[in-house]
C-alpha cells in the first residue's frame, strides 16, 4: 500500500514538475514557427527591452527558436533614441542590432519619424518658440543620417515615417505638418535613402484597411515614385479585432498596395479578443478609457470556446497572407508573448488580453500546428 501510494505520488509530482516547467517559460521541441513559412515570408517579434538585455530569458530563447526578424518596440522611434539634441541612447539599439546579427535575423528599424513620440526640442528653439522649416528640415535630417548611418549594412529596411495619414485620408496635423506640410514624408524619405542606399523603406500606418486611408497611401506611394524616391513596402501595422476588419476589406487593402507597386509588410501584428470601448480608435494611443470589469473579463484564463474563435480567425488571416505570398514579404508579431503585450494595457489599463501567437507560457498559439513543417 504504502509502495502504490509512493508511486502515485512520485507520478503526481513529476506531472506537477514538467507543468511548473512549462509555465515558467520552458522552450520545448517541436517545430519552429518560422519554419512553417520558410519559403514564404519572413516571421518577426517586436523586441521589449527586457528581452534585448536578456532579463527575459524565456523570451529570449522562444526568438531564437520561432523568429527570423526583429524590430525594436520602443527604443528607436526619435525620443527614446535621441532625447535630447545631439545625445543618443545606443545602448538597447545596439544590443537589439547585434542579437539580429548573431540569430542571422532580417532587422527592421523602426521609426525614423513619429508625430508620438518625438522630441519636444525637435519643434522649438531654446526661448521654446516653434522652429522654421529651414530648422526641422536640417534636424530630420541629421537625426535620419545618424540613425540610419550607424546602421548601415546591417538594418536591412526602415519605417520612415509612422502614421501620418488619418482614417479618412487626410494628413494628420502633427507638429512635423504643421511646420514642413506633406512635404515631412519626401524629405524623410530622401534623407533616409542617402544615408544607406541599400536599405529598404516603408511607410507604416494603422486601420490600413479603410478605404479612404488605402487611398491616400496609395496616392503617397505614387508621388515618391513620381519624384524619384525609393519606397518598398507598405506596412500594415495589422491590430485587428474579432470583428474588424473583414478578410475582404484586409485582402483588398492588400491587393491596392501591390498594385501600386510595392510590397506589403505586417508589421505590428495583434488580434485582441477584449471589448473594445470604441473601435474607431484604431491604435491611437493617445486613446485612454476607464477600467472597467465587464472589458476584462478573462483574467483567469479564455473559455475554450473563445480560444478556438480566436485561433481560427488567426488562421484565417494567415491563410489569406499566404494566398497573397507574391506580395506579403514579412509578418511581425507586435510582442513575443501575450503577457508583455501592449494590449493588457490599451486601450483600458490593467486587463489581460490574449493578442499574440506566443501564450503566457511561451508556447506558440494551436492555430499554428496547420503550417508547421512536417
Amino acid at each position: 500500500m504504502i509502495s502504490k501510494l509512493s508511486n502515485t505520488l512520485m507520478v503526481a509530482l513529476a506531472a506537477m514538475a514538467l507543468w511548473a516547467c512549462n509555465s515558467s517559460g520552458r522552450v520545448e521541441g517541436g517545430a519552429a514557427i518560422k519554419d512553417g513559412f520558410a519559403d514564404k515570408f519572413f516571421i518577426g517579434t517586436a523586441m521589449n527591452a527586457r528581452e534585448i538585455t536578456g532579463e527575459d530569458s524565456s523570451a529570449v530563447e522562444v526568438i531564437k527558436k520561432h523568429f527570423n526578424a526583429i524590430v525594436a518596440e520602443n527604443c528607436m522611434k526619435p525620443g527614446p533614441i535621441q532625447p535630447r539634441e545631439g545625445e543618443f541612447n545606443w545602448d538597447l539599439p545596439d544590443r537589439m542590432v547585434a542579437f539580429g546579427e548573431a540569430n542571422n535575423m532580417f532587422i527592421t528599424g523602426h521609426v525614423l519619424l513619429w508625430h508620438s513620440q518625438a522630441p519636444r526640442w525637435l519643434f522649438t528653439d531654446s526661448l521654446g518658440n516653434t522652429v522654421s522649416p529651414e530648422v526641422l528640415t536640417q534636424r530630420m535630417k541629421d537625426h535620419i543620417y545618424t540613425v540610419v548611418g550607424r546602421y548601415k549594412g546591417k538594418v536591412k529596411g526602415w519605417d520612415v515615417v509612422n502614421e501620418a495619414l488619418l482614417d479618412d485620408g487626410s494628413y494628420r496635423k502633427s507638429r512635423f505638418y504643421e511646420i514642413l506640410g506633406e512635404e515631412f514624408i519626401p524629405l524623410a524619405f530622401q534623407f533616409a535613402h542617402e544615408a544607406d542606399p541599400d536599405a529598404e523603406l516603408y511607410y507604416n500606418d494603422y486601420n490600413e484597411w479603410y478605404p479612404g486611408k488605402v487611398e491616400a497611401i496609395v496616392k503617397l506611394i505614387r508621388q515618391l515614385r513620381e519624384r524619384g524616391l525609393r519606397i518598398d513596402a507598405v506596412g500594415m501595422q495589422g491590430h485587428i479585432g474579432m470583428d474588424h476588419p473583414t478578410i475582404e476589406e484586409y485582402e483588398n487593402a492588400i491587393m491596392a498596395y501591390g498594385n501600386a507597386g510595392v510590397k506589403v509588410m505586417v508589421t505590428e501584428l495583434d488580434m485582441s479578443i477584449l471589448p473594445f470601448p470604441d473601435r474607431n480608435v484604431g491604435a491611437e494611443v493617445s486613446a485612454d478609457f476607464d477600467y472597467q470589469a465587464k472589458l476584462n473579463p478573462y483574467t483567469e484564463g479564455l473559455p475554450d470556446s473563445v480560444s478556438v474563435a480566436w485561433n481560427n480567425r488567426m488562421g484565417e488571416f494567415f491563410d489569406l497572407l499566404l494566398k497573397h505570398a507574391d506580395l506579403v514579404t514579412r509578418v511581425t508579431a507586435w510582442g513575443t508573448t501575450d503577457h508583455t503585450s501592449w494590449k493588457n494595457n490599451w486601450p483600458v489599463r490593467g486587463r489581460t488580453d490574449y493578442p499574440l501567437l506566443i501564450d503566457r507560457n511561451y508556447q506558440p498559439k494551436p492555430f499554428l500546428e496547420k503550417y508547421a513543417k512536417k
